[in-house]
């Protein structure tokens, strides 16, 4: 069993056609009226909802901020690369997929694929080295964006790009060092995306797999951006970029 915990990680998990859920513990001083929402869907899909005193639902929580309730889920399950080429955005004439190179630290996987959901991504591909995994502090970071997202685990991340270029994408890999100017990129086609851990950067094996490097510009006294800020704008470019040339033709 894995734990998802407070209120909008559970709320959007039960939102989610394959709904993982087997049970929800709440807290008997939580209040009903912010949990209506989440009290209504675990009825309608008949999942079971337990009051228990406030101890025993932070020890089920690991004593983490949980807002008074857990969910107890069937382990996440990751997706394949086909589940995942499947999921072109229904607005995108291309795909576009995010891949994760060296993201150990789960905050930050968690927001990563809260802004490649929030950016209409196919989906993201991990590692199952070297990365962080699916878990309950990734879901609650992405504020539930994990279970509505495809994420796939791969053994091979470079196999997994060359994959990718034999089905025609086109891999982009941000480099803040010695990549392009993001400004005079154009993106073609499909496009993958790799972004590499905030302290390596894109390790020399995935550097050189990338068809292009580039880097968002900027004119601060710090030269580095959180790895899923990064993400988003970089993402943001591509997918305004799109709109831009489908609209002039």
């Amino acid at each position: 069993m894995d734990i998802i915990y407070g209120i909008n990680p559970v709320a959007e998990a039960l939102k989610v056609e394959s709904c993982q859920i087997v049970k929800i513990a709440v807290s008997r001083e939580t209040g009903k009226e912010p949990l209506q929402t989440i009290l209504e869907l675990a009825a309608r899909k008949k999942i079971p909802v337990a009051f228990q005193e406030k101890r025993d639902i932070e020890k089920l929580a690991g004593h983490r901020s949980h807002q008074g309730i857990v969910g107890l889920c069937k382990t996440f399950v990751y997706a394949d690369l086909d589940q995942i080429i499947a999921n072109r955005h229904q607005d995108f004439r291309h795909h576009l997929i995010l891949l994760l190179d060296g993201i150990t630290d789960p905050h930050n996987l968690g927001a990563l694929i809260r802004t490649a959901h929030c950016f209409g991504v196919n989906g993201v591909i991990i590692p199952v080295n070297r990365s962080a995994s699916v878990n309950a502090a990734v879901v609650k970071v992405s504020a539930g964006a994990a279970l509505h997202m495809p994420v796939a685990r791969v053994i091979n991340l470079v196999r997994t790009i060359d994959d990718l270029k034999e089905k025609g994408f086109w891999i982009y890999g941000a480099e803040a060092a010695s990549g392009r100017n993001m400004n005079c990129t154009t993106y073609h086609g499909d496009v993958g995306l790799v972004m590499g851990s905030e302290g390596g950067g894109l390790r020399a094996i995935v550097r050189k797999k990338c068809d292009f490097l580039l880097s968002v510009p900027m004119i601060g006294k710090i030269d580095s951006l959180n790895v899923s800020v990064a993400a988003g704008i970089i993402l943001n470019d591509v997918t305004k970029k799109w709109a831009n040339t489908e609209g002039a033709e």
